[in-house]
């Protein structure tokens, strides 16, 4: 998403109007030993300027880079994050499940002396 954001804005910044303008100057020198001056200018309104388009294509690749690595560096902290609490939720899980083994266990063997002594209350 903010790559979008950066490429929007990095468009509009360089899409400007420019007027390109080249001037040709003919010196023609006539057979009778005049010169005649002839100046052609031609005006052609691009819709942007290529040095200017470069240019921001330039920054616009940096900033993209820059903001890639940047989410590349937060990736890599999230998933170490990820796996740290991955490994505290497998070790709470194992203490839970030795915690209901050895509760099971206790419960059983409640229940086999109460039943040893209901046995010898019987005879």
């Amino acid at each position: 998403m903010k790559k979008h954001i950066i490429a929007a804005v990095a468009v509009s910044a360089f899409i400007v109007s420019c007027t390109q303008s080249t001037s040709k100057t003919e010196k023609i020198e006539n057979p009778d030993g005049s010169v005649t001056t002839t100046t052609t200018t031609e005006s052609r309104t691009g819709f942007v300027d290529t040095a200017k388009v470069d240019k921001i294509k330039s920054d616009v690749k940096s900033t993209v880079s820059k903001t890639g690595e940047t989410i590349n560096e937060a990736g890599k902290d999230i998933k170490t994050e990820a796996n740290k609490v991955g490994k505290d939720i497998k070790f709470g899980a194992q203490e839970v499940g030795k915690d209901v083994k050895s509760t099971a266990a206790k419960g059983a063997q409640k229940v086999e002396d109460a039943a040893k002594k209901l046995k010898e209350d019987l005879k």
